[in-house]
């Protein structure tokens, strides 16, 4: 069963997943906003589009690498991001990015998982907004975070992930930011690195 995150909560991601534990997958997912229409009939709907990142940290703070809608693979190969959904359609995960721990070079120390909405709304406008992080082997949900009516802001940083010698530590953040890109953010992650 998942660990439902809350703020400032920390896991090991070797206890919850087991020792198979090398590759996961952030899924991040959300509904786009219904519109309400004349006496609550026929409103219709708004895409919303969020947009989920990966950033590669140095034990120095030096951002090393960045997965996003523009960049879909790391560098090395060893994070992918699935590609940019524009809307929220669909069920389950809209966007995901795809971590092999393993294959993560050995100057990155800290990965943090951040959401930005392009398209401008605030985070309370948004349905159904989550982000959680699965164990591909055995596809088994470690942790889940809810993002949905979280405030009036356009930006969250998410979690990070933090190498401890052969483990790896998620903590879970929940900071929010404002921006259309991870690029907006990088003064608000500093605190978490």
């Amino acid at each position: 069963m998942a660990i439902s995150l809350q703020k400032g909560q920390q896991i090991s991601l070797a206890k919850e997943a087991g020792p198979s534990l090398g590759r996961v997958r952030m899924g991040l997912g959300w509904d786009a906003i219904k519109k309400k229409g004349f006496l609550g009939f026929g409103g219709g709907q708004v895409a919303v589009d969020l947009d989920a990142n990966a950033l590669l940290f140095d034990a120095q703070g030096n951002l090393v690498d960045a997965v996003w809608f523009r960049q879909l693979q790391s560098k090395d190969g060893s994070i992918r991001h699935s590609g940019d959904n524009r809307t929220g359609a669909g069920d389950g995960d809209d966007e995901t990015i795809e971590v092999d721990l393993a294959r993560l070079p050995a100057n990155v120390a800290t990965v943090i998982f951040s959401v930005n909405n392009y398209t401008g709304q605030d985070f309370s406008q948004i349905e159904n907004a989550y982000c959680r992080l699965v164990n591909i082997q055995g596809e088994k949900e470690i942790a889940r975070y809810n993002l949905s009516a979280q405030g009036s802001h356009s930006a969250m940083i998410l979690a990070s992930l933090k190498r401890q010698g052969n483990d790896w530590t998620m903590t879970a953040i929940g900071a929010t930011s404002r921006g259309r890109t991870y690029n907006d953010n990088l003064p608000d992650m500093r605190a978490y690195l």
